[in-house]
């Protein structure tokens, strides 16, 4: 029997990763913050966002590992900065899938 249906497996757990890290409000609402000011301290990211450090910590991480930003630590402090090609490629997926689906 074939099938008309095939996924790639590790490409798919990536895009369910990087969707999770993009589709939960805080982490937008630091992703909007990083892009405003460009490289970011952390220590700035949840004092402006009133944000424990713990939390932010945790929602950082899980942005970093899905691609979505970069950090650099530089001395005491780490700095972070938005992957934009990831994002772009994120959104442009989204769309394309919104339009195929007819969403």
């Amino acid at each position: 029997m074939n099938t008309k249906v095939s996924f790639n497996s590790v490409k798919l757990d990536y895009a369910c990763e990087l969707m999770r890290a993009l589709a939960h409000p805080l982490r937008l609402k630091i992703i909007e913050f990083i892009d405003r000011q460009g490289v970011v301290n952390v220590n700035k990211i949840y004092n402006a966002l009133k944000i424990e450090q713990s939390v932010t910590s945790q929602h950082l991480s899980i942005l970093r590992l899905s691609g979505v930003i970069y950090t650099e630590k530089t001395g005491k402090y780490v700095h972070c900065k938005l992957n934009y090609e990831c994002l772009e490629k994120a959104e442009k997926a989204v769309n394309n899938f919104l339009v195929v689906a007819k969403i």
